[in-house]
């Protein structure tokens, strides 16, 4: 790969600085065929949205030039995260979430903010002398902040509220010691012991603030995990705790982060079909957020990688009369994967940027929908 320099007088320190700004990008092969938003732009007009990941300090290794080539719905990976954003309490950092906001309206591409509150949360939270008055203090005010600079913006569509509330098991995720761990302190708020499900204090509290402060934006609650019955029944019962409270829910994501054969598990096709149908009944928006498929053998099967991605979209695209659906494959390329270090692949791109089968069989889905449901 090369990088194209329009003028030669650029001095080393400047062209440093527009290769870490994404300014300049790398520029990838061409797949062959039609590219991603110009087929949804064809053929999905309303209701269906298909995008991609990406970090903005990832932009110019390949990932800028593709995400703007290939999609017109973004979800920057970390960039609204509250440990990107406010790491201490009076510490704010807004460059790289204003970067995308800026950049997605000049590229007329839709962007999701994902994962204000969760387990990615800053260190400062972490800790374990924070009192429940100073995590409280800190969410409101993060929250609020994040929904007031954004929520003007008609192309910032999407905000996943809250992120990975609960564990496989149907149990809230929880506080651990230290720092280093994945762990939810927001649980510390404590718990509505009044009612039945014994919801997590801060979920209401984050909801409360996205409606107050962000109208225009769709409040997704987002799910890592599978099919889960135990997991999804909560969530379920969660969206009709918040709505009990006059709170507007306007969607569910999955978190679909799966091993190759995903489809071929028992149920795994049959329950997805169910839980979008659920959402849609229930006025909920449905989106797969955070799609991989995970090639684990040393023997990469590509081809029965891409089967796996294109069953997902095709069960999705099904659905699209019965409400929006939108599907998102997280990171664009194995060399920028969150799991390159364990050598997985799970991506639409290798490591150079070249178009896997997997992406030439959403290609051929999206070129070719499925007989709506």
């Amino acid at each position: 790969m090369s990088i194209k320099i329009r003028s030669t007088k650029l001095t080393l320190p400047l062209l440093l600085t527009l290769i870490i700004s994404g300014v300049c990008s790398a520029e990838p092969l061409l797949p062959d065929g039609r590219r991603f938003r110009q087929i949804v732009a064809d053929k999905y007009p309303t209701g269906v949205y298909i995008g991609g990941t990406t970090g903005w300090r990832k932009r110019s290794n390949g990932a800028g030039v593709t995400m703007d080539r290939e999609f017109s719905y973004v979800t920057p990976e970390n960039d609204f995260k509250q440990r990107r954003i406010h790491p201490q309490p009076n510490i704010w950092n807004w460059t790289e979430a204003d970067a995308w906001v800026e950049h997605c309206q000049k590229q007329q591409q839709t962007l999701r903010i994902h994962g204000p509150i969760g387990p990615q949360c800053s260190a400062w939270a972490k800790r374990d002398n924070r009192t429940v008055g100073e995590l409280r203090q800190n969410l409101i005010e993060f929250m609020t902040a994040l929904c007031q600079r954004y929520d003007k913006h008609p192309h910032v569509k999407w905000m996943d509220v809250v992120n990975e509330t609960v564990l496989q098991n149907g149990k809230w995720h929880h506080p651990k010691n230290g720092t280093e761990k994945w762990e939810n302190p927001w649980l510390l708020l404590g718990n509505d012991t009044s009612h039945t499900l014994n919801p997590l204090l801060y979920i209401k509290l984050a909801f409360e603030l996205a409606n107050k402060n962000a109208p225009n934006t769709d409040l997704i609650i987002n799910q890592h995990g599978g099919m889960e019955k135990l997991m999804w029944e909560k969530i379920k019962a969660l969206v009709s705790y918040l709505r009990q409270h006059n709170l507007r829910v306007d969607g569910i994501g999955w978190q679909a982060h799966i091993d190759v054969g995903w489809e071929q598990e028992a149920n795994n096709m049959k329950q997805l079909d169910t839980l979008i149908d659920w959402a849609h009944d229930n006025q909920l928006s449905f989106h797969v957020t955070e799609n991989n498929v995970w090639l684990r053998d040393d023997e990469k099967d590509y081809q029965a990688q891409a089967q796996t991605f294109e069953a997902i979209l095709r069960l999705l695209l099904k659905k699209r009369n019965g409400g929006v659906v939108t599907w998102n494959v997280w990171n664009l390329s194995d060399r920028d994967s969150w799991k390159k270090k364990m050598k997985l692949e799970g991506c639409l791109f290798d490591r150079n940027y070249r178009a896997k089968p997997a992406y030439y069989a959403l290609q051929q889905v999206l070129e070719n929908p499925p007989q709506a449901d």
